[in-house]
Formats: structure tokens, C-alpha cells, sequence
């Protein structure tokens, strides 16, 4: 049994509050831990399951599928934009409180995007229903982080994160092949669905707490006054910039370059979603036994791999074994989220939210090079090189943050 008053007060609501509630028992933990995951799942579902069914939302308004894309690019902004913002003005809501306000705002945006009339309408929405994504996953690892022992906290926030990347595995593919069979609006439905489940489970599990004391705007803005806490959003935001350089082109990487058939693209994608997986797993245990070592492990980790990946991916084998080692990639997440805790001191809300900005910022940073070295003729292939020194930056920017967090330490 974990006692709530053995807690870190700076990282979790939930031990501030042990003198009005019990202490959480190994059940109540992992029922809060699967609440918390099915938010997961459904924001990772709702994400990625309008890529694969961009043909169809084009056909349905009338556009062509380049135009159907903005709605992926309306969605990340929301993210980009949404946790921030969000994260501040809510400084003054309990955690539990902004976790079911934040899900309600997702199955409601879903639901709204599947009865869409048109496609300016969709797009606005795609837009409001990513506003939550960040600050979701935010509020989601403190409180994760809160309920165990300092040394497993990175396990504990992998836990929560595992629904992320369950839905590329599972989640995904189901609801891109509902849409498929019946409706693209049927597949937002079953992600408003989930998210409504996730609703009902954090109102069930999630214990109430209270506001931390002292909480307030100007102490969430506090964050951005840190720069350790900008120097670990720029590792993220640079630093895994090249994972999503390859997974941006990766279907025609597999067919244009490895000269692999049509029907091989969905085993490579699953293959990177297992990958995610295993990262998520293993790079969580490994955040326990070194944060630092993991970060920067994983960094040097990827300027070997991508560029492996650059010059053979032409060989279907070495793809393959390169797309799932690309996934695993994945390890650094809960390491990097963990970290936020460590140098947000009391503005953790904000600092753990716009993680997930930096890394939609990565997104967008990858899918962009990606792209220019892909326009200048240098192949799909390439993409590795840029995922490469995207990382070795990423690398660099954490080098400085750890020299810069020693010097002041004087050690």
C-alpha cells in the first residue's frame, strides 16, 4: 500500500490532500492509471485516424486531399496553442476537475467534427478539439507521477503515456477501417465515445483533490522565467523532429525506395507502432535508473540509427529493422516529461503541457525538412540525414542544459 503523505509535494495534488483521503491502495492506482490511459488512447486515436482517411473527408466537401490535409495541420496548431493557454488560466482548477473539463471538451469536439456540415466547420473544429491534447497529457503525468515513489515516476507517467501508443498499434487501425466500412464521421464517433468512457472512468477512480497551495497564474508563468525548462522544450521540440521526419514519409520511403509493395506499408507502419511500444516500456524503466543518461542516450542513439537508415533504406530488411529501432525511438518521452517535473519546480502544470507543444512543434519541424530534401531530388531516403542532425542539435541543446544545470549547482 502507498501512503499519500509519502508523496513529493511538488510533483502531485493528491498527497497535499492525504489528510482527507485514504491512502491509495495497488488497485486504486492501476484503475487511475487506466482512466488515465483511455484519455490517452482516444487522443492518440482521434490524431492519427484522420491520415488515413483523408480520401474520404475529400470526397465527402468536395476538396482535394492536399486541402483535406490542413485539417491534420488546424489540429496540431490547437495542440501547439491549446496547452499553454490552457494550463495557465486553469492554474486555479484541481487536477481532477481540468482532467474531466479537458476530456469533456475532446468527446465534445469529436462528436461536433463527425456532424460536421462543411469543411470550414470541420477544420474550425479539428482546431478546439486539439486545444485539450496537450494540457490532457500534461495534468495526466503529474498526476501519475503523484501517486508513486520519486524513483518510479518515469514508469509510472510510461504507464499513462502507453495509451498514446497502444492507439497507433490498435486504436488507429480499427477506427481507420470503421471509417473505411461505414463513415469517417462513424470513426470520430467512436472516438467521442471513448472519450466519454474516459469521462465516466476519471469520475469513478480519480480521488478529488484540491487546488496546491499558492496556485495561481503568475506562479504558472513562472515557468517560462526557467531556462532549464526552455532549454528541455527545445531538446523536444528539435531533438525528435527526426522521428517524425521519417514517419511523415515513410509509405512512400517503403515503396519508392525499398521498391516494396503497397500492401507492405501497413506491416511497416505496425511495425513502428510496436517499436513505440517497446520504447515506451523499456525507456520508462530506463528514465527510473538514469533521466539524464536516457535523454541524451536516446539522442546520441538516433544520429547513429537515422543515418543507418538513410543509406539502406533501399533494403527492405534493414528498413524494417530501422522503422521499428525509429518507433522505439519513443523511449525518450516519459524521460523528457519526467525531467519538466524536475526543473518546473511549482509551475509544473504549464511546464508538463507545453511538452506536448514542443513535440507537435517536432512534427511539424521533421514533416518540413523532410519535405525540402525530398523537393531538392535527394530521395525518400534522406529523411534520415534530417531526422540525424535534427537529433545531433537536440544532443548539442542538451549537453548545454546539463553544463549550464551543473555550473549553477557548483558541481
Amino acid at each position: 500500500m502507498t501512503d499519500c503523505t509519502a508523496l513529493r509535494p511538488d510533483i502531485g495534488t493528491l498527497g497535499e490532500t492525504a489528510a482527507a483521503t485514504p491512502a491509495l491502495t495497488p488497485l486504486m492506482m492501476i484503475l487511475i492509471e487506466i482512466a488515465l490511459a483511455a484519455g490517452g488512447f482516444g487522443i492518440g486515436t482521434g490524431e492519427f485516424v484522420i491520415m488515413g482517411l483523408l480520401p474520404e473527408v475529400a470526397t465527402t466537401y468536395g476538396v482535394s486531399v492536399p486541402e483535406a490535409g490542413r485539417v491534420i495541420s488546424a489540429y496540431a496548431l490547437g495542440v501547439v496553442i491549446g496547452a499553454p493557454i490552457i494550463a495557465v488560466l486553469a492554474a486555479k482548477l484541481s487536477r481532477r476537475t481540468l482532467l474531466l473539463a479537458l476530456m469533456g471538451v475532446f468527446a465534445i469536439g469529436n462528436v461536433m467534427s463527425a456532424l460536421a456540415p462543411d469543411f470550414l466547420s470541420f477544420t474550425a473544429l479539428r482546431f478546439i478539439t486539439g486545444l485539450p491534447h496537450g494540457a490532457y497529457f500534461g495534468v495526466a503525468a503529474l498526476v501519475a507521477a503523484s501517486m508513486v515513489p520519486p524513483h518510479r515516476r518515469a514508469r509510472a507517467v510510461g504507464r499513462v503515456m502507453l495509451g498514446l501508443t497502444i492507439a497507433t498499434l490498435i486504436g488507429t487501425p480499427i477506427a481507420t477501417l470503421l471509417g473505411q466500412m461505414m463513415s469517417w464521421r462513424a470513426a470520430f464517433l467512436m472516438v467521442g465515445a471513448i472519450a466519454v468512457l474516459t469521462v465516466v472512468l476519471i469520475a469513478l477512480y480519480l480521488p478529488k483533490d484540491k487546488v496546491a497551495d499558492g496556485a495561481s497564474i503568475r506562479r504558472e508563468l513562472g515557468a517560462f522565467g526557467r531556462l532549464q525548462v526552455w532549454l528541455t522544450l527545445a531538446v523536444a521540440a528539435v531533438g525528435f523532429g527526426g522521428m517524425f521526419s521519417i514517419f511523415s514519409y515513410i509509405a512512400k520511403t517503403t515503396t519508392d525506395t525499398a521498391g516494396l509493395p503497397a500492401s507492405m506499408v501497413a506491416i511497416v507502419l505496425a511495425l513502428f507502432g510496436i517499436g513505440m511500444n517497446v520504447g515506451n516500456v523499456v525507456g520508462s524503466r530506463m528514465a527510473d535508473y538514469s533521466l539524464k543518461g536516457t535523454i541524451g542516450g536516446m539522442l546520441a542513439f538516433n544520429v547513429v540509427l537515422m543515418s543507418i537508415f538513410s543509406l539502406t533504406a533501399h533494403d527492405p530488411v534493414m528498413l524494417c529493422i530501422c522503422v521499428f529501432l525509429t518507433g522505439c525511438g519513443f523511449a525518450a518521452c516519459p524521460a523528457v516529461q519526467t525531467r519538466l517535473m524536475d526543473v518546473a519546480a511549482d509551475a509544473q502544470t504549464l511546464a508538463a503541457a507545453s511538452n506536448h507543444s514542443a513535440f507537435n512543434i517536432a512534427n511539424a519541424l521533421g514533416a518540413w525538412l523532410g519535405g525540402l530534401v525530398i523537393t531538392w531530388g535527394y530521395g525518400y531516403g534522406a529523411t534520415g540525414f534530417v531526422g540525424a542532425a535534427l537529433s545531433a542539435l537536440g544532443l548539442v541543446i542538451f549537453l548545454v542544459s546539463v553544463m549550464i544545470e551543473k555550473r549553477s549547482s557548483g558541481r
